[in-house]
């Protein structure tokens, strides 16, 4: 088995935080605070993350208190029921999600900075968006949307979408949202099973310096989601143009100047739906609560990330990535956000850090990808850029290369904290990751969250160290769906996260805890490859394979076949001017031999068009797997999930063609 972290090989120390960033980090103040008011002796983060663990009402009591939560009832008890799943938190507690974000409000103190490609950057101001959000909510009512209704989006990342979702929550109605780039039947397959009242939809959007027009697409979902009600458009392209009949516009809801109103609800009453990827069958929707949500990101933001109200978050993400949705949160610490609605490697690869230099951002979250495309392309925007305000990076989405964690060091800035935080849209938050207190080590995960008790389990669901083995989280965590939609008795819900280990989540991916207390993630399980019965993260392959030059990009699969075959093919997309040569080959067998495992060679190297990719920007491992067993195409894969179809058809007919025509022994490199 893979390690994760080579114990024989020097662990490279590349961060270590100063002791008056230490001193004066939200962490360090949790601690004090925990230490006075539970009357117990804690001394740094381990101690303080058992305790988190071991006493789970003392700790999320401790958030609670901490934060001064406001709430118009308070919980009778903290986990009033704490087996998973189906624990109950704060029974008793009424609150209003919104009204947390927004009771930070500083007038005319910036809240939400808009950027986008074409236009001047907007700015709302806290007393803006409160008033916006205020006369949003009170439209809302009178057309009559209550608590429990839902509200349904198709938005990019600006602004009005922040409004939109605030709004909806403070009424107490349910949030979901998909971004524009999603295709109709993608967003039809999401918002049918909801059964929204109300459709937010914008005309369009700027990408890439191209405008992509939206409006016959809201007027298609509209027309085909009978429960609509009312449709609102965001005006981006044409202000002040024709809109489908009967359609509202946005900017005429939020012009109201009514005071704010807060629909207090109980602690598990839900916020949004969010979606499973959905790659091989209708995407799931995941209800997550008010409460769970507030306690989950108060924590992850202030203590976590450090932020407070002195900070500018940018993270990059679409509306249909959870990361938007803590993006928004990031208002409940006081902190100014900054949204992009943008291609953001246009004009240049590193246009966020740009963004980042431009407004002064000291915290910037991105996708894995991003970072490690800005790698490749030999990219230096410490010196390009004035990053001194940037005072931490959060990577995530998928693992970080080695490679990467040096390349920030080196190419950005030497004093910042680079995280890389592994969670998931089930929770809608970390398990691992970013700490203020700990210092940073390439490759490794600092630590697990407080309150998660994350654990790497073997087969027969032994504790391993130093051992691949699957993420298990063994306590209830606040943020936990309250349910999925449309399963009344929890039969879904329960097949997903809690069979393989009954009672105990699994959540689906390979995890090695090293003996240092550090992390590794290395793909997810069902898409392991498996041989010989040696498991490997596909991260892992991807980690030696795309530092390889003239290869821009990677996917791997390791398919059982029906004959007791196993084949594992790596397939690559080459870098302009490059050519999948021999020696090239060569290389890539050489460097997985060397840096991963000599039963980890690929059979075959194919050079592909193109890699396919979730609208999330996730590989579509588990659906090529599929279709290389032998399942048909409309079984192996949801089309309306996938960024870029064409890709797609290519593997399709490549399946085919390998079930069609005899192939040479598996093994065979070619």
């Amino acid at each position: 088995m893979s390690n994760g972290i080579d114990a024989s090989s020097t662990r490279e120390l590349l961060w270590t935080p100063s002791e008056q960033r230490m001193r004066g980090s939200g962490m360090a103040d949790f601690l004090a605070y925990v230490n006075r008011g539970r009357e117990v002796a804690l001394v740094g983060y381990d101690e303080l993350w058992a305790w988190s663990v071991e006493d789970l009402d003392g700790f999320w009591g401790s958030i609670w208190s901490y934060f001064d939560v406001l709430a118009s009832a308070q919980p009778r008890t903290v986990l009033e029921r704490g087996e998973m799943p189906g624990a109950v938190w704060f029974p008793g507690a009424r609150l209003n999600w919104t009204e947390n974000l927004l009771r930070h409000a500083r007038g005319d103190a910036a809240a939400i900075v808009g950027v986008s490609e074409d236009r001047a950057p907007v700015t709302l101001t806290w007393a803006e968006l409160t008033r916006q959000v205020a006369s949003l909510a009170a439209e809302l009512r009178r057309m009559g949307i209550r608590p429990g209704d839902r509200v349904a989006a198709y938005l990019p990342n600006i602004p009005q979408s922040a409004v939109a979702l605030l709004a909806t929550a403070a009424v107490g109605a349910i949030w979901s949202c998909c971004s524009p780039d999603f295709g109709t039947d993608g967003v039809l397959d999401r918002f049918r099973q909801i059964e929204p009242t109300v459709l937010i939809g914008v005309d369009g959007y700027r990408f890439g310096g191209k405008d992509v027009d939206r409006l016959d697409t809201v007027a298609q979902l509209s027309a085909e989601l009978p429960s609509v009600k009312h449709t609102v458009v965001v005006e981006q392209l044409r202000q002040g143009g024709d809109l489908p009949p009967g359609a509202l516009r946005f900017d005429a809801l939020v012009a109201g100047t009514e005071e704010p109103v807060y629909e207090q609800v109980p602690f598990d009453h839900p916020l949004w739906i969010l979606y499973s990827s959905g790659t091989t069958g209708v995407p799931k929707g995941i209800v997550h609560s008010h409460g769970g949500i507030l306690l989950e990101h108060l924590k992850s933001h202030a203590l976590h990330f450090d932020t407070s109200a002195e900070d500018r978050v940018f993270i990059y993400a679409s509306t249909g990535w959870m990361v938007w949705n803590v993006l928004v949160t990031a208002l409940a610490v006081g902190a100014t956000i900054v949204t992009y609605d943008g291609n953001p490697v246009k004009p240049t690869v590193d246009t966020l850090f740009d963004i980042c230099a431009r407004h002064q951002v000291t915290r910037f979250g991105t996708g894995a990808a991003y970072l490690t495309g800005c790698e490749k392309a030999a990219r230096r925007p410490g010196e390009v850029h004035n990053l001194s305000a940037l005072r931490s990076i959060a990577s995530t989405g998928s693992p970080l290369p080695t490679s990467t964690w040096h390349w920030v060091y080196e190419s950005v800035k030497r004093d910042l904290l680079l995280g890389s935080d592994c969670g998931g849209t089930d929770v809608c938050a970390a398990f691992i990751g970013t700490n203020p207190l700990l210092p940073v080590y390439a490759g490794e995960m600092q630590a697990p969250y407080l309150g998660v008790r994350v654990e790497a389990w073997s087969e027969q669901g032994q504790p391993l160290i130093d051992e691949v083995g699957e993420m298990v989280i063994t306590e209830p965590m606040p943020s936990m769906p309250v349910s999925f939609w449309n399963d009344p008795d929890g039969a879904r819900y329960r097949d997903a996260y809690f069979e393989y280990y009954p009672g105990v989540w699994r959540h689906g991916d390979w995890m090695t805890i090293s003996r240092y207390g550090t992390y590794v993630v290395h793909g997810r399980s069902d898409s392991t490859i498996n041989r010989g019965g040696v498991r490997m993260g596909s991260a892992d392959i991807y980690a030696a394979v795309d530092r390889i030059p003239g290869l821009a990009a990677s996917l791997v699969i390791g398919a059982e076949l029906a004959d007791g075959d196993y084949f594992m093919p790596l397939f690559v997309t080459l870098a302009p001017g490059a050519e999948l040569t021999g020696e090239l080959v060569r290389r890539i067998s050489q460097d997985i031999r060397e840096r991963v495992s000599p039963r980890h060679v690929p059979d075959e190297v194919v050079a592909v068009p193109e890699i396919p990719m979730t609208i999330t920007g996730k590989k579509l491992e588990v659906p090529i797997k599929r279709l290389l067993q032998g399942v048909p195409p409309e079984r192996a894969v949801n089309r309306a999930t996938v960024a870029n179809p064409a890709a797609l058809d290519w593997f399709i007919d490549y399946a085919r063609a390998r079930r069609d025509q005899p192939q040479p022994p598996v093994g065979a490199q070619r």
